[in-house]
């Protein structure tokens, strides 16, 4: 199972700490996906392509975790959502990480929604 954090990502961050180097993302989409997205993220992408921004809460002890609801309406089609890319962009953009989601399967037309906290990321911490 390819999830986790994307090289875009992992470079850009390790850029920041050992280079000095500026690194924010303004706004982080969510994409959903019916099987592992792969190294890419783009793997398995649902039939909704709606990226929907989340936003998050400050981070503690090595995660973040979503702040506000994530919510798709009139669902494109018919599926089961097991995994989830973000990227840093509506459309395009680079695919910075993605996990996994414990959901419902959905019916288009339906209202589907990924609540608050329940939209996590994680590093592993050094003990």
């Amino acid at each position: 199972m390819a999830t986790g954090i994307s090289d875009y990502l992992a470079d850009a961050l390790l850029d920041a700490v050992g280079n000095n180097t500026s690194f924010a993302v303004a706004t982080v989409y969510v994409k959903l996906h019916v099987g592992d997205p792969s190294g890419t993220g783009t793997a398995n992408p649902a039939v909704e392509t709606t990226r929907k921004a989340v936003s998050f809460a400050a981070a503690s002890s090595g995660s973040l975790a979503s702040d506000a609801a994530v919510t798709w309406t009139n669902m494109a089609g018919s599926e089961d959502a097991t995994f989830f890319t973000a990227w840093d962009a509506a459309t395009s953009g680079n695919f910075l990480f993605s996990g996994t989601i414990t959901a419902n399967p959905y019916t288009a037309g339906d209202t589907f929604t990924i609540a608050s906290g329940d939209l996590t990321v994680s590093l592993t911490i050094a003990s």
